[in-house]
């Protein structure tokens, strides 16, 4: 089994900055491209940014220049730079990641429990 778990969502002012980590752990044996979704309420959840096991990164226009993804291959993390926050970045954030279980021929996408970002005007 594989679990994705997130850590760092909190309430921020706008303008002020938070970090988001995932830690992929379980039956690993490799990890194709991670990412981050949101959802605000009433929403569809849409992507934010995204990295493949390359670092090449992708950013949704929304959030670029303000947000940067990172990931630690050894550690099977992945991380989400968060500045310059606005009220509208207000929603869950979900990790996900495309791994590649120990036996596997094929990657599965696993998607973590999300975790509450909130910025206040």
């Amino acid at each position: 089994q594989v679990q994705l778990v997130e850590s760092g969502g909190g309430l921020v002012q706008a303008g002020g900055s938070l970090r988001l980590s995932c830690a992929a752990s379980g039956s690993i044996s490799s990890i194709n491209a991670m990412g981050w979704y949101r959802q605000a309420p009433g929403k569809q959840r849409t992507l934010v940014a995204q990295i493949t096991s390359g670092v090449r990164t992708f950013y949704a226009d929304s959030v670029k220049g303000r947000f940067t993804i990172s990931r630690d291959n050894a550690k099977n993390t992945v991380d989400l730079q968060m500045n310059s926050l606005k009220p509208e970045d207000t929603a869950v954030y979900y990790c996900n990641a495309d791994v590649v279980r120990l036996g596997w021929g094929i990657p599965v996408n696993y998607w973590g429990q999300g975790t509450q970002v909130t910025v206040s005007s």
